[in-house]
């Protein structure tokens, strides 16, 4: 229960701005679930007026009844579902909000090992779960209470009926408290397989090209169907705990009621029960035997689905689980572009370096490319400018300034990275683009996709700029994404711009007249290029070759083509393709 209490405070912290919805709602409940408790004390007492021909008296509690079931009508619709609705919507959101903003803060090394699938299920699913919880537990409760008035009016008419019935109530509670527990616990274990399923049928929509055309559709399916089987086999143990346990108390419920009968017999017999008061006292079984022990059940369930949603969700939101980044507290509003990396080692995986003892000094406004075969270290470099991942040891500078001293918006609203296969939002042009600036004019814009040269292709389009993209892009070449994550680069005019092989879907047009924007910008920006093609490098100040995490050689396009071995093989190898 304490962890019940401490979730709810938690939760009611993100509801906080509406609590005058949520005051109301529980006025609505008490005052709902009062009149409950007293209706059947009412009802007992109007069966004594009409068994005893007492029709005046009978007549005005009939009309009481008929006032108590009229306002329980209205504070249920009229109070309860408004302020409900507006503290349950509005405190999900805030939920969603500030957990996605968290999802935003993790790691990129703990968002590479685990899947999409379990943060949109706690996105969704959990937050819906925990907001929730507020009315149905209330509802639950309300359910409870108003038939512990039936339970309280066997207590006035007869003493043993009302012993029998409290005996009944134990019993059935405590096998409802068996079956939900040992439900919980495999509830958590079909969450988890349910989250690996989101997670490769996200996969599904996502790869469906790739999976089409690298001819494993019938592999991939086979995973699938295999997450499925384990999802459902897990469904189907909690439906068998479900079913055991419902069978067992139905079956004593129905004992129960066969030994309320002869209860009620002996009492009418021996102790002059009148009839009337027997079948009052009979009508009742069905709120306290059914009614009370499946509302406390259905309640005991809530309670543990909101503690494993709280659970899941506040082990992000506490930051107890995933590693999140980390930044200093120094602000640089605006920088050069000085860059430098000493004695830098990295690896993604222990005792596998990537990066080692890796030095090099690049000054504001130069253009440095960065050759080497595949696995050389040239992305990692550039994530780690971008502070995606932390270094193992050294140091990075950006304006002599260690990295790690520096706060997020210094090296992400100063640092720009249009990588080989750009993520496209499924969202129009304009807004792909408004993504990165907000105030971003019409001018600014087709500044940008001009520069870009991706301004034609918009032109052709039925509703040009604010053309929704679909999922991924799927609507552009590869070439056209890269020319629109481009265009997004030059929307935001950081100091600092690396493009990760970010020419090598385009024609040679094209990328001819990208290279021409690229060096517009070399006055205005240090430029990072790692290249494919080497032709996209040839004019840069510098080259830095790369080879198994360490620098081997550098120089000028003209430089390492006379003197290094390497170089030579990879112009000569473009040059054959």
């Amino acid at each position: 229960m304490q962890e019940t209490i401490r979730n709810i405070k938690k939760v009611y912290q993100y509801g906080r701005a509406y609590k005058k919805n949520l005051i109301m709602l529980v006025i609505a409940c008490i005052s709902g679930t009062i009149v409950g408790v007293i209706i059947p004390l009412l009802t007992a007492r109007q069966i004594v007026y009409f068994t005893s021909n007492m029709w005046i008296q009978l007549l005005s509690m009939s009309l009481i009844i008929f006032l108590a079931e009229a306002y329980k009508s209205f504070a249920a619709y009229f109070f309860t579902r408004k302020n409900n609705q507006h503290f349950t919507r509005n405190t999900m959101k805030n939920l969603q909000v500030a957990l996605g903003d968290e999802i935003l803060k993790i790691s990129q090394k703990e968002l590479d090992t685990n899947s999409s699938g379990m943060f949109i299920q706690r996105i969704t699913n959990d937050t819906l779960k925990m907001t929730a919880f507020f009315w149905d537990s209330l509802n639950c409760l309300m359910r409870i209470f108003t038939n512990i008035g039936a339970l309280f009016a066997t207590f006035i008419i007869n003493k043993p009926v009302f012993l029998y019935y409290l005996f009944v109530t134990i019993v059935l509670t405590y096998l409802h408290l068996v079956k939900t527990k040992k439900f919980g616990n495999k509830d958590i274990e079909f969450r988890n397989k349910t989250e690996k399923v989101s997670s490769l049928t996200g996969e599904l929509v996502r790869g469906v090209r790739d999976i089409k055309m690298l001819n494993a559709k019938n592999n991939f399916m086979s995973i699938l169907e295999d997450n499925i089987d384990t999802q459902n086999q897990k469904r189907i143990e909690m439906s068998e705990i479900n079913g055991k346990y419902t069978f067992g108390i139905e079956f004593l419920r129905a004992v129960f009621e066969f030994g309320l009968v002869v209860l009620l017999i002996f009492l009418i017999q021996n102790q002059g029960l009148q009839m009337a008061l027997a079948i009052a006292l009979f009508n009742y079984k069905s709120g306290i035997m059914n009614v009370i022990m499946e509302k406390f059940s259905a309640f005991m369930q809530l309670i543990k689905d909101f503690n494993i949603s709280c659970n899941r969700v506040f082990s992000i939101l506490d930051n107890t689980t995933f590693e999140k980044e980390t930044f200093g507290n120094k602000n640089l509003e605006t920088l050069k572009g000085n860059l430098e990396f000493k004695n830098v080692n990295f690896e993604y995986i222990k005792d596998n370096p990537v990066l080692k003892d890796l030095s090099f000094k690049i000054q504001a406004g130069e253009m440095i490319g960065f050759v080497g075969k595949s696995g050389a270290g040239k992305t990692t470099i550039f994530n780690l400018i971008c502070k995606m991942y932390n270094i193992k040891s050294g140091k990075i500078l950006i304006e002599n300034i260690d990295i790690n001293e520096l706060d997020e918006p210094s090296i992400r609203k100063n640092i720009t990275i249009i990588s080989q296969n750009p993520y496209i939002f499924n969202l129009s042009i304009r807004d792909n683009l408004k993504l990165v600036k907000d105030d971003l004019t019409d001018e600014q814009m087709h500044e940008a996709c001009r520069i870009a040269c991706l301004e034609d292709f918009i032109n052709t389009l039925p509703n040009k700029y604010d053309t929704i993209l679909g999922e991924g892009g799927v609507i552009l070449s590869g070439g056209q994404k890269q020319r629109l994550a481009i265009a997004r680069a030059f929307v935001q005019k950081t100091k600092i711009i690396l493009f990760d092989e970010s020419t090598s879907n385009l024609d040679n047009e094209t990328q001819s007249e990208i290279q021409k924007a690229i060096n517009n910008l070399k006055e205005k920006s240090t430029i990072l290029i790692i290249a494919h093609r080497l032709s996209t490098i040839i004019n840069c100040d510098k080259i830095l070759l790369l080879e198994n995490g360490k620098i081997v050689d550098q120089g000028t396009h003209e430089e390492l083509l006379n003197r290094n071995i390497s170089y030579q093989t990879l112009y000569k190898t473009e040059i054959l393709e």
